[in-house]
């Protein structure tokens, strides 16, 4: 629960997997992505103490413990030897937590903000026994088009797409999710990721859902388990994808 934790967990030394360029979409977001260098495993950590950050108390931004300890969070960020570039991305997340950045960026008249997750995520061999695949989320607050058949007002929609990987298999044995909570009204959900949308028919594999997230600031985290198959004749490949997160504000 404790905000400090995103400081001490992003400084964490994993000899893994790394955060690699997204390849979606660039962001029209509030909070920059996380930059490239950082271990993978280092970020995915960094998930408890942020939705423990966020579950608490809806008055985030009034005295009391949790604003001390954002405050505490900050003053590490500054006195800290991480990146610069990583410490305007953590202390994006505490002002996007707090309120006190004004809720996330502004909503365009002409189309939708397309929000990347923080990192792209690794999926251990879910190419093959010695290639793992690099995932990466997205988030399309409605209304919209994409994802098909597009999220309406008061509605998300989630991408994630693993790079690499063959079509996904059907059903899902153990399936993607998105874990989602609404910081201004408090309403929370868990969705599986499907394919029913037909995004990428023949690969690489890409999943989605779409959610009634409402209007507000949204903190939403993609991992889970997904299984593709090359064709009939192929065994199925099952892996695991580490924790994402991204967080965005619908109109």
């Amino acid at each position: 629960m404790s905000a400090l934790a995103l400081a001490a967990s992003a400084a964490v030394a994993v000899p893994t997997a790394y955060a690699k360029p997204a390849q979606a979409p660039q962001p029209a977001s509030s909070i920059p992505m996380v930059p490239e260098g950082v271990p993978v495993d280092a970020l995915a950590s960094l998930v408890p103490a942020i939705i423990g950050a966020a579950a608490g108390p809806a008055d985030i931004a009034d005295a009391g413990p949790k604003n001390a300890i954002l405050a505490q969070a900050k003053q590490l960020l500054l006195s800290s030897n991480l990146p610069d570039s990583l410490k305007t991305t953590l202390t994006a997340i505490i002002t996007f937590l707090d309120g006190s950045g004004g809720g996330g960026p502004d909503i365009p008249k002409d189309g939708p903000v397309i929000s990347q997750f923080l990192w792209p995520t690794i999926g251990k061999g879910c190419i093959s026994a010695s290639a793992d695949s690099v995932g990466t989320a997205l988030a399309v607050g409605g209304p919209a088009t994409l994802p098909p058949p597009g999220p309406g007002a008061g509605q998300t929609g989630f991408v994630f797409t693993a790079l690499g990987t063959k079509s996904p298999t059907d059903p899902q044995p153990s399936p993607m999710t998105v874990q989602w909570l609404n910081l201004d009204t408090r309403a929370s959900g868990v969705q599986n990721l499907t394919d029913d949308a037909k995004i990428n028919p023949g690969g690489p594999a890409t999943m989605s859902a779409i959610a009634n997230t409402g209007s507000g600031r949204v903190v939403a985290v993609v991992s889970g388990s997904l299984t593709t198959q090359a064709d009939p004749e192929t065994q199925p490949i099952t892996c695991s994808f580490l924790p994402t997160i991204g967080f965005f504000t619908v109109a």
